[in-house]
């Protein structure tokens, strides 16, 4: 396995330093009576006993839930999408009227568009396919215009949501990326915020930490404020296999190479993700079933509408927490909610397909046609198309059909791939290919369901 690519770090964060911070930190505010406008419900989200799932797993200490969808956009990447915006206009980089351009796996980009529309700016969000369409919808319903990418696009391919944000960042005028990868405000907003949080509301009582690893941002703000007021913590970062944030670099040694659960782990290292040994004490690798099926049971234990990668951490939590005894106390970090998920890990179909769940465990009886033959149901034949069709008319048929991807297949009818509709008008945007190209030019060997 080659090094895995670590961007630049320039931080010089010392625990408890006495020299002058570079940074501007906030003293953590209370939220008043009548906000002034949906960005103060950004924050100050409340911590929930898992009293159930930690009685159902014979665990002996306190298990708390730091609840991120509670956020006025709905994830705890709100924090940082108001203090990048904010720091950035105390910094005289920004101005209202300027386009904002970020590349996310989504809920960054809710964030950002929350706060763009609330304040003025213009707002383009590039993500990956996989990312669930309720994502996209809420992101295009706060007024942001979104640029999809393919999914296995490596981070520093020309076809990735990075990259892709590079180059429009060059072509737009009065643009700007405020970039989480790099931003110190995204472990800012949790080292003055989330990890302040923790610490009034719990009185300063923690024993342990865990939260997944995405950016970093969040593991890294609130785990080093944490070891500065509790030196005996242990914080527990949680990074899925196929991603390589995980240390040491064994544990990402696997076969497998893609995982359906959004918001954490990554191909590269990012900056703001302090992985050293004096912030995370320990990495747990996760799968995506065990994710799936635990926030399925928080949603149904203990009335948490919460999405994949809360289920993931918490599957971690409960392992790690088996060595904490009786008067101790485990937090951790739900990121976002099931709002963008409806037709993914909460639908009993997608968790059937994906192989997370068996027909006999959904919570519907089994359906009428269960053991009816394809045949016997009449339905209609795919659309289909072959790859020398002409861009133009692939178009017309994803408008005709409502299909947001059509299968290309060969004369012999082998699938060759797909055409869908966020990469192919991505590509004509950019002006990569036109209308009288073949489908073949455009077409995606390798997607998601």
């Amino acid at each position: 396995m080659s090094a895995p690519v670590e961007l630049p770090r320039h931080c010089t964060y010392e625990a408890n330093a006495s020299g002058k911070s570079p940074h501007d930190h906030k003293a953590l505010s209370q939220r008043p009576k009548i906000l002034g406008s949906v960005l103060e419900n950004i924050g100050n989200t409340p911590l929930v006993r898992l009293d159930r799932i930690a009685k159902a797993e014979g665990l002996q200490c306190e298990l708390l839930a730091k609840c991120e969808f509670f956020n006025a956009g709905g994830s705890v990447k709100d924090r940082i999408g108001l203090r990048m915006v904010e720091d950035a206009e105390a910094q005289g980089r920004i101005k209202p009227g300027d386009t904002l351009i970020e590349p996310t796996s989504g809920n960054t980009g809710i964030g950002l568009a929350l706060a763009a529309a609330v304040k003025g700016y213009k707002c383009i969000i590039t993500m990956p396919e996989k990312m669930s369409a309720e994502k996209a919808n809420v992101l295009r319903a706060l007024g942001a215009e979104i640029v999809r990418t393919p999914t296995e696009a490596a981070w520093d391919s020309p076809e990735s949501h990075i990259e892709v944000a590079k180059r429009l960042n060059k072509d737009i005028p009065n643009s700007h990326i405020l970039d989480q990868y790099i931003n110190p405000s995204n472990p800012l907003a949790h080292y003055d915020g989330t990890a302040e949080e923790i610490l009034r509301d719990t009185d300063g009582k923690v024993d342990m930490l865990v939260a997944g690893a995405g950016t970093g941002g969040t593991i890294t703000g609130i785990a080093r404020k944490l070891k500065e007021k509790i030196p005996t913590v242990k914080v527990v970062g949680v990074d899925p296999y196929g991603s390589i944030l995980a240390l040491p670099a064994s544990l990402n040694q696997t076969e497998i190479t893609g995982y359906q659960v959004e918001g954490i782990g990554y191909d590269f290292i990012p900056s703001v993700l302090d992985r050293s040994s004096k912030v995370v004490d320990k990495w747990m690798k996760s799968e995506d079933k065990p994710g799936f099926i635990m926030a399925r049971r928080l949603i149904r234990e203990e009335g948490l509408l919460c999405g994949g990668s809360s289920g993931t951490a918490v599957a971690a939590a409960v392992e790690a927490a088996k060595e904490l005894g009786p008067g101790q106390r485990c937090v951790v970090v739900l990121p976002d909610s099931i709002r963008n998920y409806m037709t993914k890990h909460l639908n009993d179909d997608w968790m059937i397909d994906n192989g997370f769940m068996h027909a006999n465990e959904a919570e519907e009886d089994k359906h009428w046609w269960s053991n009816e033959t394809v045949a016997s149901l009449g339905l209609q034949s795919p659309v289909t198309i072959s790859p020398s069709v002409k861009l133009e008319k692939a178009i017309g048929l994803l408008k005709e059909h409502g299909f947001d991807m059509l299968p290309v297949v060969d004369e012999a009818g082998e699938i060759l791939g797909v055409v869908t509709e966020g990469h192919l008008m991505s590509l004509l945007a950019q002006g990569k290919v036109a209308l009288q190209d073949a489908v073949d030019k455009v077409r995606l060997a390798f997607f998601w369901f």
